[in-house]
């Protein structure tokens, strides 16, 4: 019998929880990531998004802190994440433009969705309209 593997779409503040800050709310996805059990989907956008962000001056001295550097974050998003086309724009539409090829992805995979965004999080029941749970942990 083949455990069910979750395919999951993961916005990049919680890239971030799981990668840099390890924060304690993000262990059981990424210990779902190293175990197989989900299948993060992602694009290149997506990618370029989390390497931009890498570089704001803000976060640079957390890397320091967690004596990490955004090449060893990428490099962990290259080995979690499969990437993948982007989808054409979903129906729904996300009132943070950024924010839309997350639900575009979620909702074209049938994919759980991750985020701490207030303005993904606001679409909840929307997208739960469509098949597509959207919340801030697993």
């Amino acid at each position: 019998m083949q455990a069910v593997v979750q395919a999951i779409v993961i916005d990049t503040n919680i890239v971030l929880d799981v990668f840099v800050f390890n924060d304690a709310a993000a262990l059981p996805l990424r210990l779902g990531l190293e175990t197989g059990k989900l299948d993060w989907l992602a694009t290149p956008a997506m990618r370029d998004e989390l390497e931009r962000v890498l570089a704001y001056p803000r976060l640079i001295p957390r890397l320091v802190f967690y004596r990490l550097t955004a090449d060893t974050v990428l490099a962990a998003f290259d080995r979690h994440a499969r990437i993948t086309q982007a989808p054409a724009k979903a129906s729904l539409t996300c009132s943070d433009p950024d924010d839309q090829k997350f639900i575009d992805l979620a909702l074209a995979h049938q994919a759980l969705l991750l985020s701490k965004d207030r303005d993904v999080l606001s679409m909840t029941k929307r997208l739960k309209a469509q098949g597509i749970r959207a919340q801030s942990a697993i």
